[in-house]
């Protein structure tokens, strides 16, 4: 059976940091890129940071240079640092899995509140 976990969510202050962690069972982690996407209230959920397997990273405009996607293979886990956070960062997080090899499957965790205020 497949899961992807994410934790590290919760409350913080406009300016704080949060570090998201994703662990997950039932894949090869290795040979799928790893995604954070985020959700807001009302709005269509976005890509925020990837990694590929091997460890090539993208990011959001929004998520440049205060965001940090890493991925550590032997824990079967993804992290997303995130720094300098603002309300707008406010979301749910999602953590998703795509496998690069073989046959193409995605997978999505449940995602973990993300509650930045003033």
């Amino acid at each position: 059976q497949v899961q992807l976990v994410e934790s590290g969510g919760g409350l913080v202050q406009a300016g704080g940091s949060l570090r998201l962690s994703c662990k997950a069972s039932g894949i090869t982690f290795s040979i799928n890129t790893m995604g954070w996407y985020r959700q807001a209230p009302g709005k269509q959920r976005e890509l925020v940071a990837s990694i590929s397997s091997g460890g090539t990273t993208s990011y959001a405009d929004s998520a440049k240079d205060r965001f940090t996607i890493s991925r550590d293979n032997a824990k079967n886990t993804a992290y997303l640092q995130m720094n300098s956070l603002k309300p707008e960062d406010t979301a749910v997080y999602y953590c998703k899995a795509f496998r690069e090899a073989g046959i193409r499957l995605i997978y999505w965790g449940r995602g973990t509140q993300v509650t930045v205020s003033l």
